[in-house]
């Protein structure tokens, strides 16, 4: 493939015509060109009527096909990529894998798609999507997610089943959008990493057993020779010789089966086993040498040949040690496959069975006696699977199990190592093929000696399922407590028997304990409180509740609300609440410290929902409350009732005040009159006793400041700095509605361009000025007269009420006037009686360029601004500059597009800043 050819392969396309998009999808960019140019490559993977439909169009058509593909993915290279594979990346990748099979297929990916793989398909229209294309995207992702087949292969509605076995994520998609069909999406697929559950999940036992299998079984030289060793030609013999003379050989046993033993001669040990040929050769030293004896022991052995053949991962011939078994051979050629027999492992030698060996004996009890030697020429053959079961649910080894014929349900819990702790033998269940074909289920109780001696057939699946999770013979007590759990159930258990005060943490609510109860045999939940004080109070009497199996108690705590609990027994009621039996429910609300809603109990009463909500809070009005009572009248609509509740009397425990409360009940506890958190402002600075005050309803801030003990001698009252939270608030709304609207003029702005003969502007202030107002941040200063609030004479007018959060901050003595904004030197200056604004400004190296000598203005330290207003500035006797203030020289909005926003903005960072510099300075 040519290096165009390659990039071209890797180009998104935007095809004008369905032609162009299905010959996009099948032959790719590379293709095209190639077919473009009368050169189909054969080894494009395409169909003669797709060739033969490209050939039909005429030079020019197939010219123009060409560059519409140039021009559309030159586009797609310069716009934004789509994660999802185009047509040309899809037919590039499906060509990549038929150019190399072998490659792709040795090259295992972890994450390809295999048999029961769940997945998900994302469609995204192309620009050629219609109506008709919109319509299959929903009904293909309104199937997620998909599960791909025994087969691996994906059923789309609509399609046949498309094969995406071993394929990963990305190659999967590139597979479905090579379907003329989907030519008009970008496809994205991606894996669902769920685990297998259940019989779903099970996975044959015994061969993982030849999983990372070494490469190699050659034993280790000091490997003891068994007794039973046959030897034959290959294997080396060491004789010891000792006596009259020493002496080592080392003796190899020829072809012909014999050693050549100096002084003695040929002596046959071919087919003997090893602890024959020893007695025989140290025999023979014996009898034939005088005065000499030997000791014979095993030197290297022999490579002997053997085959194995039938389902083994790698059937052939192999060349392994002569002290092979027969598991040594299976390792060495990859182990059994998956269809293969663990059971029957036949040992062949000559045409003849001479062994078969069960593997199962070695995995489950370490039986190795039937792990044959192997004998040059030995055929180890491998028969597919017999029948096989599986053993789900809470067994100790849940897998797939093969089992000889005849085998029961006990020998297939011997096979999975019995059942687990938590397994309810009597309701387990074995599903199994009837002789009709169809999966039935049989219920077995695995406790009984019938039920374990059911005879199995193949494909059946034993499922055991857990105990169920429900106490029978407990209480179970949950939160406020130190021990909570189950607690055992007896006749005649009470409240007090399972609850003592030792058992509760502290700040627990001992007045309210709730319990669910469940009755009859459906179950029926109902919900009972119970005063447990009152109860350990009087042991055994009527506030001590018996208590019933299956009962749960929940204590509260008096601080944390209770919804959690409630809202979880609230859904069970009324899940089971009917026409005619309304769902039992309450509601307090006011006053409490816990309102909400409340399980109706059977006889409750105002005092028990004051109870249920926690009790009353401080700012509780205990004269009256009022209950809300709605009421369905003939069945035919509903009305709202309102009573009055002599609170008092409930409290005072007034049998006849104390109502009693129907369904949908709400009562409110109202505040008492007045009733205000306390609220407090705090005073700083130069003041005799600064510090944090509560004030009273109505309080001004005169009042606190005679409090506080007035102004110290150092105080500057004309700068005082006065906050308020609310005020804040506003600001900081005001200032978020004014960056938006500066936003979208600069939008509008670099939109519009300048109109002609326009003198040129500088973008990059107004980015500055919108960053400026980003970052800033409202004080939420309101200016007062400090001078006049503390002077007593014109205090009615200028006096503040104080509000909860109110902030005042007295500085000292300022000798300072600052100039900020657009002049040389923004600097402060020393306060001189006498100069003027002008002055100060030339102080400060006098007007940039981009200053607004206009638009001027003095922020006193008050906080108030004194602005000119043409040429009455002086006029008006504003000449005169104070300590403390601060000359702004603003930037000339002509710099910018005439945006009537800008000068605005500029004025409100200037005072904005002013304040908090105010602020700060404490």
């Amino acid at each position: 493939m040519s290096s165009s050819d390659s990039a071209g392969w890797s180009r998104s396309f935007g095809w004008a015509t369905a032609l162009p998009m299905a010959l996009a999808a099948a032959l790719g960019f590379a293709a095209a060109a190639r077919a473009q140019s009368g050169d189909l490559a054969a080894d494009t993977e395409i169909s003669e009527e797709q060739r033969a439909l490209f050939e039909s169009l005429s030079p020019d058509r197939q010219r123009e096909l060409v560059e519409q593909a140039l021009r559309a993915s030159d586009a797609g290279e310069k716009g934004e990529r789509s994660a999802a594979p185009t047509a040309a990346a899809s037919a590039r990748q499906l060509e990549r894998r038929a150019l190399a099979p072998d490659r792709d297929a040795a090259r295992a990916t972890p994450d390809a798609l295999e048999a029961g793989s769940s997945v998900l398909i994302d469609l995204t229209p192309r620009e050629l999507a219609d109506a008709r294309h919109e319509a299959l995207r929903e009904r293909i992702q309104r199937g997620n997610p998909y599960l791909l087949d025994r087969l691996g292969r994906l059923e789309l509605p609509g399609f046949e089943p498309l094969p995406l076995g071993g394929l990963d994520e990305e190659l999967a998609a590139a597979r479905l959008a090579t379907d003329p069909e989907l030519a008009a999406f970008a496809i994205r697929v991606k894996r669902l990493p769920l685990q297998r559950t259940g019989a779903d999940a099970l996975r044959p036992f015994g061969y993982e057993l030849f999983t990372d299998a070494p490469s190699t079984f050659a034993p280790a030289p000091d490997t003891p020779v068994p007794s039973n060793y046959v030897v034959g030609a290959g294997d080396i013999l060491r004789v010891q010789l000792f006596g009259s003379t020493n002496r080592s050989l080392s003796l190899e046993v020829g072809r012909d089966g014999q050693i050549d033993f100096p002084q003695l001669g040929p002596i046959a040990v071919d087919g003997m086993r090893f602890d024959e040929a020893k007695e025989q050769i140290e025999a023979r030293v014996a009898d034939q040498m005088s005065g000499v004896r030997a000791n014979v022991e095993m030197g290297e052995t022999r490579s002997i040949r053997v085959f194995l053949l039938g389902e083994v991962a790698r059937p052939g011939s192999y060349t392994v040690s002569g002290l092979s078994t027969v598991t040594n051979a299976l390792f060495v050629s990859g182990g059994i496959s998956r269809v293969g027999s663990l059971r029957n492992v036949q040992l062949k030698r000559s045409g003849k069975l001479v062994q078969t060996l069960d593997l199962y004996d070695l995995l489950l009890k370490g039986d190795t006696s039937d792990d044959a030697a192997l004998l040059p020429g030995d055929v180890v053959f491998i028969p597919p699977i017999g029948p096989s079961v599986g053993a789900s649910g809470e067994v100790l080894r849940p897998a797939l199990y093969e089992i000889a014929p005849g085998a029961t349900l006990a020998e297939l819990l011997s096979l999975c190592g019995g059942l687990a702790p938590e397994a309810d033998a009597s309701a387990a269940h074995l599903e199994r093929l009837s002789e009709r074909g169809e999966r039935i289920v049989e219920s077995v109780d695995l406790g009984s000696a019938p039920a374990r001696a059911v005879r199995l057939r193949s494909g059946d699946r034993l499922h055991v399922p857990r105990v169920r999770a429900t106490l029978e013979g407990a209480v179970v007590v949950d939160g406020h407590v130190l021990r909570p759990g189950p607690h055992e159930y007896r006749p005649g258990l009470r409240l007090g028997d399972v609850l003592s005060f030792a058992d509760l943490e502290p700040k627990a609510d001992t007045h309210y304990v709730l319990i669910r109860r469940e009755l009859g045999p459906d179950r029926r939940v109902v919900a009972i409180s119970a005063d447990l004080a009152a109860a350990l109070e009087e042991r055994g009497g009527p506030a001590d509740l018996p208590l019933a199996p299956r009962d749960r108690l929940t204590v509260f705590d008096r601080e944390s609300g209770r919804d959690r609990v409630v809202s979880a027994l609230m859904r069970e009621l009324r899940s089971q609440a009917t026409h005619d039996q309304p769902l039992q429910i309450a509601s307090v609300a006011g006053r409490v410290r816990a309102p909400g809603q409340y399980p109706l109990e059977p006889e409750m009463r105002v005092s028990d929902l004051l109870r249920a909500g926690g009790s009353l809070e401080d700012a509780a009005y205990g004269g009256k409350a009022e209950l809300t009572r709605h009421q369905v009248v003939d069945g035919e609509f509903r009305e709202t009732e309102l009573v009055e509740v002599d609170l008092g009397a409930v409290l005072r425990g007034d049998p006849a005040a104390d109502l009693a409360l129907a369904p949908y009940d709400t009562l409110t506890v109202k505040e008492l009159p007045e009733w205000r958190e306390q609220e407090a402002v705090t005073i700083s600075g130069e003041v005799r006793f600064p510090g944090d005050y509560q004030v009273r309803r109505g309080e001004t801030l005169y009042s606190v400041l005679q409090r506080a003990g007035g102004l110290t001698d150092l105080a500057f009252a004309e700068g005082a700095v006065f906050l308020r939270e609310d005020l804040r608030e506003r600001e900081q709304q005001q200032l978020d509605q004014l960056e938006h609207r500066l936003r979208r003029d600069l939008a509008v702005m670099a939109l519009q361009g300048g109109p002609p003969g326009e003198p040129p502007r500088s973008p990059q202030l107004a980015d500055d000025l919108l960053s400026q107002l980003q970052s800033a941040r409202a004080v939420g200063r309101l200016v007062i007269d400090l001078p006049a609030i503390v002077s007593g004479e014109e205090r009615g007018s200028a006096d503040i009420l104080l509000k909860p959060g109110d902030r005042l901050i007295v500085p000292k003595e300022s000798q300072e006037v600052t100039v900020i904004g657009e002049v040389q030197n923004p600097t402060s200056h020393r306060h001189v009686e006498g100069l003027s604004r002008d002055e100060y400004v030339e102080l400060s190296g006098g007007f940039t360029e981009g200053a607004d000598k206009r638009k001027l203005y003095v922020v006193r330290a008050s906080g108030s601004v004194v602005a000119k207003d043409g040429g009455a500035w002086f006029e008006l006797g504003s000449r005169e500059i104070h300590p403390g203030d601060t000359i702004v020289v603003p930037l000339a909005a002509s710099r910018m597009r005439p945006i009537t926003l800008w000068t605005a903005a500029t004025q409100i960072l200037f005072n904005l800043a002013i304040a908090a510099a105010a602020v700060n300075s404490f």
